[in-house]
């Protein structure tokens, strides 16, 4: 049996019709940019995330980005991410100017260690950027305690996290403003590249706006230095086709996930931790395995994809050498690249697969 890691084939039939009407809908408007598709988009994304404004942008990255620029963050100021998040995390935050500080994660969650931010702040610090990766919501609460005893803003990276809840409440509306990933193999994908911002800062929302048009906040009119990141027509058409579909193909991954967490029983596998009070979307179902690699080419062998998340941290990247971070200094982090194993996990995987992939690891 040949399972891939992820394939969108069984998700795309299902909506085939939905997707080619939007796609006709924009083309016979022969409207591409900053129309009713965009508009309609924003609206029904910003009430699924329980949030008064939302502002779509190119992809996730700007969507970080031009959060961190519309709220002050620059040169000289210090933002603190997970060690253990995709390298957009940490890029986002140079971009302004500021310079990312790592705080180690918790190797059970993988997300920020709550515990361990309170030590990182000092006066150039301005902001956390917590991470609710693999789609597992960071421990919110903690860290907004913090934020507000140290007059600090949050930017939730939500880039793997759509649909999903932290006590009840949807990830996105808790910090001062929140940015998404649309990419095509998130949990809510378009058929590209694409972004947005959650705020219910409306002045914010409106900065954001401005600063992913060239600065601009009427045609030919410039305010700031701006970018240009903004959400296309047709991939806002694509998006609204799917958006109804997402709570429903959310709990199809829980599915997945419940089999795998309660079948999975080999004593050398570390399954996923869910802290309390939380409703992951498992956009990465993530193990941990001593012999990742091995177990890797032994499920290859098998026909069954996997995939690394993240096999060289941050701070061991040549894009950030100027940090001087060595080698040993955030173990944590380390430990996780090293053993870190994404199993298969997406809508339309037949229980056969589930199984095939169960006893796989299992005979491990």
């Amino acid at each position: 049996m040949n399972i891939p890691f992820v394939t969108f084939k069984p998700m795309e039939k299902e909506l085939d019709k939905e997707l080619r009407t939007a796609f006709n809908r924009v083309y016979n408007n022969s409207y591409y940019i900053g129309g009713e598709e965009d508009e309609k988009f924003e609206k029904e994304f910003s009430q699924y995330c329980g949030t008064e404004n939302c502002v779509g942008c190119g992809n996730g990255l700007d969507a970080l980005m031009l959060s961190l620029k519309a709220l002050d963050i620059s040169v000289g100021d210090e933002v603190l991410v997970p060690s253990n998040t995709y390298i957009a995390t940490a890029l986002a935050v140079t971009y302004t100017g500021a310079t990312p500080v790592f705080v180690e994660p918790d190797i059970r969650t993988y997300n920020i260690d709550v515990t361990k931010i309170e030590e990182k702040i000092n006066s150039k610090t301005k902001a956390i950027m917590p991470v609710h990766l693999y789609g597992q919501p960071a421990d919110m609460e903690p860290i907004m305690e913090l934020a507000s005893k140290y007059d600090l803003l949050v930017i939730e990276d939500c880039a793997q996290a759509h649909g999903a809840k932290y006590k009840n409440k949807s990830i996105g509306s808790f910090g001062n403003a929140a940015g998404f990933s649309f990419y095509p193999g998130k949990n809510l994908g378009a058929l590209g590249d694409a972004g947005a911002i959650i705020t219910n800062n409306k002045a914010l929302a409106k900065r954001v706006r401005a600063l992913g048009n060239y600065g601009s906040d009427y045609k030919y009119h410039h305010i700031y230095q701006g970018n240009n990141s903004r959400l296309d027509e047709l991939q806002a058409a694509f998006l609204l086709a799917k958006l109804p579909h997402l709570d429903r193909m959310n709990n199809e991954r829980r599915r997945i996930a419940k089999r795998y967490m309660e079948e999975i029983k080999n004593v050398n596998i570390v399954l996923p931790y869910v802290i309390d009070n939380v409703e992951p979307v498992w956009h990465i179902f993530s193990i941990r395995c001593e012999n990742r690699d091995e177990l890797a080419q032994y499920l290859q062998d098998l026909g069954i994809g996997t995939n690394k998340h993240y096999p060289i941290p941050i701070h061991l990247q040549q894009a950030y050498k100027e940090l001087h971070i060595l080698k040993g200094k955030l173990p944590i982090a380390e430990k996780i690249s090293e053993t870190q194993l994404s199993l298969p996990l997406y809508y339309g995987m037949t229980d056969e697969e589930i199984q095939y992939v169960i006893n796989a690891i299992n005979r491990f």
